[in-house]
């Protein structure tokens, strides 16, 4: 993960592969976006979209010359936030929400297999959270070269929150429980810690990163 707070820009990358190769994909992706996002001023979609491309070209080529690496990949979720509206970007099943007039709103869409079924309306939102395939990803920084990041701008207003996440939180909190958490009205870091531990709570397995941040 990564928070710049002088710049507002916000990451999530959850990586995969083999032998510590899921770590290493989702390192080398946040430092790239990272570096593209800060070498490119005033940040834009097109380079936020730009920044996520370059991060899929240095996994991949990091992974050519690794064998212990072949096959990694990440996810990720970027967000940044400027004046009065927040730019995004994802690969994967990373989320950006919004929280805004009592109301939270998934502002990505998964790249998975389960969301493809779900927007035909095969699967109810239940049986999705507990299907098998759950976990398939039809895209991530790192398969192929082709792979163009999922792009997008919303109204960020004062006393708005967002929240970026990994898939071991939404996988085990639902929509209306994560809702539940941030209307309590605690500090960005309390309830970063409370998702975290209703996770946990819920029997999640996989990894949790989350943070939350609230205009003022």
């Amino acid at each position: 993960m990564l928070v710049d707070l002088p710049r507002g820009f916000f990451v999530v990358a959850d990586g995969m592969g083999g032998h510590k190769a899921g770590e290493v994909a989702s390192s080398i992706a946040v430092r790239t976006i990272h570096d593209v996002v800060t070498g490119d001023a005033p940040a834009t979609e097109r380079v936020l979209a730009k920044a996520i491309a370059r991060a899929n070209e240095d996994v991949l080529n990091a992974a050519a010359t690794q064998p212990d690496y072949s096959g990694m990949g990440t996810t990720v979720v970027a967000a940044f936030v400027s004046d009065d509206h927040v730019l995004f970007g994802s690969v994967g099943d990373s989320r950006l929400y919004h929280w805004g007039r009592g109301a939270l709103t998934q502002l990505t869409q998964d790249d998975s297999w389960i969301s493809r079924v779900l927007s035909g309306d095969v699967l109810s939102a239940h049986d999705a959270q507990h299907h098998p395939m759950r976990h398939v990803l039809t895209k991530v920084v790192g398969l192929r070269e082709d792979m163009e990041p999922s792009v997008g701008s919303r109204a960020f207003e004062p006393g708005d929150m967002l929240m970026l996440c990994s898939d071991g939180l939404h996988g085990s909190i639902t929509d209306d429980g994560i809702a539940s958490t941030i209307a309590a009205g605690a500090g960005v870091d309390e309830i970063a810690a409370r998702l975290v531990d209703q996770a946990l709570d819920g029997g999640a397995t996989d990894n949790i990163t989350v943070i939350v941040i609230r205009r003022e």
